[in-house]
């Protein structure tokens, strides 16, 4: 079984932008949290997460198609590789997310983003009193954070059975579990 220490020198193998490696990190972290109130396997899903891009940062425009040859290569196993590519459904990619973990990888990709965005617009740049509201506001607005993909977002909502505010609620509290090492503590 991979570990999470593995996981993480293998993304950090194939992505050097710190953007990329934190989203994986934040992915990692609202996986887990999910995990655990699904009672799931948390270090597996999150695993699942910090792979998710692996192949984003050398092969942008093959994106998800690249991530299997790339897992195949490094000996990853067929269920992690599927959880992965999965997550570009209907995106880049026709490998649907059929497993809970998968759904949940896809409705929260996005969204973390979207978070991360709003988060650095506040004047403390801290995530730990961000409410579902401001969240809220802020997916309304086309303009903000235009490449996040809302309707993603809302499909996913749909494919695991959650309403968009507990899902912005529980994407929020995962990555306050990770606040420090992602920068979004707030200014000290």
């Amino acid at each position: 079984m991979m570990t999470r220490e593995d996981a993480l020198e293998l993304l950090k193998k194939y992505n050097k932008s710190k953007a990329l490696i934190d989203h994986g990190l934040a992915v990692e972290a609202v996986m887990g949290y999910y995990a655990r109130k699904f009672n799931e396997d948390e270090v597996y899903w999150g695993i699942v997460g910090l792979l998710h891009d692996i192949d984003y940062e050398l092969y942008p425009e093959e994106h998800c198609h690249k991530s299997k040859e790339i897992l195949e290569k490094e000996g990853i196993s067929e269920d992690i590789i599927h959880a992965v590519i999965s997550h570009g459904w209907n995106i880049c990619i026709d490998v649907e997310p059929t497993l809970k973990m998968e759904k949940v990888l896809y409705t929260i990709d996005e969204l973390t983003g979207l978070i991360n965005a709003a988060v650095l617009m506040r004047p403390d740049k801290s995530i730990l009193d961000l409410e579902v509201k401001s969240v809220k506001k802020k997916f309304k607005s086309k303009s903000f954070a235009a490449g996040v993909n809302r309707e993603v977002i809302l499909a996913g909502c749909d494919m695991i059975d959650m309403d968009l505010d507990t899902v912005i609620l529980w994407t929020i509290e995962g990555m306050k579990e990770a606040a420090e090492e992602l920068g979004l503590a707030g200014i000290k």
